[in-house]
């Protein structure tokens, strides 16, 4: 019989890593929330970004990054515009007028549209399974909008969130394709850099923002430059190093109850029934794409 290895990283690391980027992006849409009570959604981005920046500025002078190659820097800032700049102005404009129990859950439909684009884009072949699984996710998803304000106020502002997943998902199809030659580290520095360079544009009028913008306002936007925005990344990229994509992925789908929770908390809100329902179809369906994904995995080591 062969021996076990033993793992050297402590399984409660990586516990305790999942459980930080849960609670981290569980805030975000509370964070956005009260970020919009003093900044448009621009400058929210920009300078939730640039507080971002910074910080991976410093850590990366501590831990040391490699430059990338003048061939990748096209790649680079494509995925700082749909992980960064694309994602955060469309869901930052998203929540004016969505809940924040909502807008975690529209933001899970990742994976539904990560189905669309292998599809239409790369050309993958698709299940029967997975077309189901989308079509179930896209119709918890109009359950949600609709329970969130009612049938007769669906908006655009549910669209932007779910463009925002769009975005999110370009850029994971962009990483998987093409960037096997960095380090997780690495990629995150320069995708929050870069993105955060394409949101310079909207630095004219950030400074008038900052210096009318309440106390409370200034706290919640440091902890989203810092919290989701920088240290759940880097939380993220360890947690991947150590458990496979579909397992991790997994941990994911507590983020949106944790969202209701801190939103309950912080901004008073109280998730619809119709919200619970069409999150709970929605993460179902999203599920159901990852078992697929799983069993097509298992069955082929088999072979």
């Amino acid at each position: 019989m062969k021996p076990l290895t033993p793992s050297p990283v402590s399984p409660w690391k990586i516990i305790l890593a999942m459980a930080f980027v849960v609670a981290c992006w569980g805030y975000s849409p509370t964070g956005i929330h009260i970020g919009l009570q003093a900044y448009d959604p621009v400058h929210l981005a920009l300078l939730r970004f640039l507080l971002a920046s910074v910080f991976m500025a410093v850590v990366a002078i501590f831990k040391g990054i490699r430059l990338p190659s003048l061939r990748d820097l096209p790649l680079m800032f494509g995925l700082g515009f749909f992980a960064v700049s694309l994602h955060h102005v469309a869901i930052n404009f998203g929540q004016q007028g969505v809940s924040a129990g909502a807008s975690s859950v529209l933001a899970q439909t990742t994976p539904l549209f990560s189905t669309l684009i292998a599809r239409f884009v790369f050309k993958d072949r698709v299940s029967l399974w997975r077309w189901g699984c989308v079509l179930l996710g896209l119709f918890g998803v109009l359950i949600v909008v609709a329970g969130d304000h009612g049938l007769g106020s669906i908006d655009a502002h549910g669209l932007l969130i779910l463009l925002a997943a769009v975005s999110w998902s370009l850029y994971f199809a962009l990483q998987k394709h093409h960037t096997g030659r960095y380090d997780g580290l690495t990629l995150v520095c320069y995708t929050v850099w870069s993105g955060t360079v394409l949101l310079l544009v909207y630095l004219p009028g950030l400074a008038d923002q900052v210096a009318l913008a309440p106390m409370h306002v200034q706290f919640a936007v440091i902890a989203l430059g810092i919290f989701p925005s920088a240290l759940a990344y880097l939380a993220w990229a360890y947690v991947l190093a150590h458990v496979d994509l579909s397992r991790a992925t997994m941990t994911l789908y507590l983020t949106p109850p944790t969202a209701m929770v801190i939103a309950s908390y912080a901004l008073g809100e109280r998730p619809t029934l119709m919200i619970v329902v069409g999150g709970l179809v929605v993460l179902a369906s999203v599920l159901a794409l990852n078992l697929e994904r799983r069993a097509v995995v298992v069955q082929a080591v088999r072979v």
